[in-house]
């Protein structure tokens, strides 16, 4: 296991929801010279997304080389088709990560771009309208979808580009040579400066070596907490050590409080709430945001851990799909993301021990059957590996 790798004299910037995000992704796509790398779960056919494809074609036409990689089911079989058939057209090159499932069922769910090896943006936000819902039926949403994303300038940048040039060039069809220099220089670490500011890491999950990067990158954090850990997610089905990372940190007197999406998907909701008891008993706060869609990715760890990226708490995320988040180390920043998490709690609705323990019968049989359901799917996934 990898642990994360350190660079110093980072300069962040939190960025939430589109409001803040567009504008820096546009502002820096217009400002391209050389090179522009972006990667998404989701490029919509929408307003937003159709404002950074005409960013996106302009940096071409002007001579940036412009490379994009869009996953296959999250943007959609029949908008991939069409994207790359308009980009055939245009200077673009785009690359469609996985097509009719050639290689299972993984997907990329990473949200990155990298700009001239200068500036680069990694989060939870895709490339679409956040007063929509994210899914198929595209329903309007009564405030923005609650998302973070963050803007790096510094050696952090240079990670962030490795990683996904790596990934183009895999898609482009990597011979075992290249493949195998390629596993040589992702072992290469980056020595942290002790004394320096806002230390950060890009810690990435994939199927090779990074298998449970993201998860003990966690596990770690909640180990050493003293005083507080806040956790924001969209998708809470963790594996059993994650959950037990949790309890064990709030027995120990930490406030562990979850800050969770609910009402996208019934299944994953019940899904969800099968694990509220255990978690409620062992003293973790558990507050549900209900006031839009949240997307975030976002922990926050006493006054100096924070994490902002793609990855969710369930089995897709943790143990299927190619993820990427950036760990901060960093007063400041940690201070700024709690900041926006505890406003979130606020416009959130607390759920309490006694509401579990009341339930209908057939509620809580609903929500152990999800469970059961959730738990099979995933060891079919995993080979019996979800834990």
């Amino acid at each position: 296991m990898l642990t994360v790798n350190f660079s110093a004299d980072n300069h962040i910037d939190l960025l939430q929801s589109g409001t803040e995000f567009f504008p820096a992704l546009i502002g820096a796509i217009d400002a391209a010279q050389h090179e522009i790398f972006l990667e998404t779960y989701i490029f919509a056919a929408d307003d937003t997304a159709q404002r950074v494809k005409v960013a996106l074609m302009d940096a071409a036409r002007r001579g940036v080389a412009v490379r994009v990689i869009t996953d296959w089911i999250g943007t959609g079989r029949a908008h991939s088709t069409f994207l790359e058939e308009e980009f055939l057209h245009t200077p673009i090159q785009h690359r469609v990560f996985n097509p009719w499932f050639r290689r299972g069922v993984v997907r990329t769910h990473r949200k990155l771009c990298v700009i001239d090896r200068q500036i680069a943006f990694v989060g939870g936000i895709n490339i679409n309208d956040d007063m929509f819902t994210d899914d198929s039926r595209h329903l309007p949403l009564s405030a923005p979808r609650w998302d973070f994303a963050v803007r790096i300038v510094g050696p952090l940048v240079f990670s962030v580009h490795a990683e996904v040039e790596a990934q183009w060039l895999r898609m482009g069809g990597m011979k075992l040579r290249a493949r195998w220099e390629e596993f040589r220089r992702t072992r290469v670490k980056i020595s942290p400066t002790a004394h320096a500011p806002a230390l950060a890491g890009l810690v990435i999950r994939d199927n090779l070596r990074n298998r449970r990067t993201i998860q003990r990158a966690y596990m770690q954090a909640l180990g050493h907490a003293r005083d507080s850990a806040l956790l924001a997610n969209p998708y809470f089905a963790p594996g059993h050590k994650l959950r037990m990372a949790l309890v064990v940190a709030a027995q120990r007197g930490v406030k562990v409080t979850l800050l969770l999406g609910v009402g996208h998907y019934r299944l994953q909701d019940a899904v969800t709430h099968s694990y509220y008891p255990k978690l409620l008993k062992a003293g973790i706060r558990i507050v549900e945001y209900r006031k839009t869609e949240l997307h975030a990715k976002v922990a926050v760890i006493d006054d100096d851990w924070a994490t902002v990226g793609s990855s969710n708490y369930d089995g897709l995320s943790l143990l299927v799909n190619q993820e990427a988040n950036v760990v901060i180390r960093d007063i400041e920043f940690t201070r700024t993301l709690r900041e926006k998490i505890e406003a979130g709690i606020v416009d959130g609705v607390e759920v309490h021990l006694a509401e579990f323990e009341s339930i209908a019968w057939h509620r809580r049989f609903w929500h152990g059957s999800a469970f059961l359901i959730y738990r099979f799917a995933m060891s079919l996934i995993t080979m019996g590996n979800g834990k």
